[in-house]
């Protein structure tokens, strides 16, 4: 694929210390000559320092407005100007790992569907699965698709796709908000499973408030999208 029909979106708040590590797998090994764009969502650190010195676009507000509302601002910055044939959206601690993201867009450009979702190999680290079992059952609800891994911020996208999606749901109700949206403008869902890590959360306070927030947005958007849907 030549370099130009091909940007990416990474998602990231507070990432300093994966952010650089991320983008330099992206720019090396997935997808040499692509464009790169940072989605800070607000960072406190130096984030947005890390992706400028490691040759990244960033698109912020610079101020917190969640993970959605970010993605959605840095999309609508690339198509605006740039008229990528796929778009790759993944998320700034995948740090190594990123390098194996490659058949996400590979999948989209041969034709085998408009959105392709990667799928985590390994589980790592996480609570005990009720966010991720509540956004499956919505998108079975809202969506009439069933799929595993609704909250992956893994995703490859044709511009066409990107366009019908946009604007992402709020915060972190945006991954299920995106499947849905998808599903019902009647595009080719594929998971592909991918040998990918990041920075997990664990079983601690800081990780189960984490869980929480994106608990409450995943059933926010799940209401918003039944609501619609009735």
């Amino acid at each position: 694929m030549a370099t130009a029909e091909l940007a990416v979106i990474v998602c990231a708040r507070d990432e300093e210390e994966r952010l650089g590590t991320t983008l330099d797998a992206l720019r090396r090994v997935a997808f040499p000559g692509a464009r790169l764009l940072v989605a800070d969502d607000g960072s406190r650190d130096a984030t947005a320092s890390v992706a400028l010195q490691h040759g990244a676009q960033v698109v912020s507000t610079g101020r917190p407005i969640g993970k959605g509302g970010a993605a959605t601002l840095a999309a609508r910055t690339l198509l605006e100007d740039h008229d990528p044939a796929i778009v790759v959206l993944c998320d700034g601690d995948l740090g190594t790992s990123a390098a194996r993201l490659a058949p996400l867009a590979q999948t989209v450009r041969d034709g085998r569907c408009d959105v392709a979702i990667g799928a985590f190999a390994r589980r790592v680290g996480g609570g005990f699965g009720l966010a991720l079992s509540t956004s499956r059952a919505i998108v079975r609800r809202a969506g009439g698709l069933r799929v595993e891994a609704p909250l992956s911020g893994q995703r490859a996208l044709s511009a066409d796709a990107l366009r019908a999606v946009l604007p992402f749901a709020p915060r972190f109700g945006m991954e299920t908000g995106m499947t849905i949206d998808a599903a019902r403008a009647g595009l080719r869902i594929r998971e592909i499973e991918l040998d990918l890590e990041h920075r997990a959360t664990g079983r601690t306070l800081r990780g189960f408030a984490h869980r929480a927030r994106q608990l409450a947005d995943i059933l926010a958007v799940g209401a918003a999208r039944v609501r619609s849907r009735a």
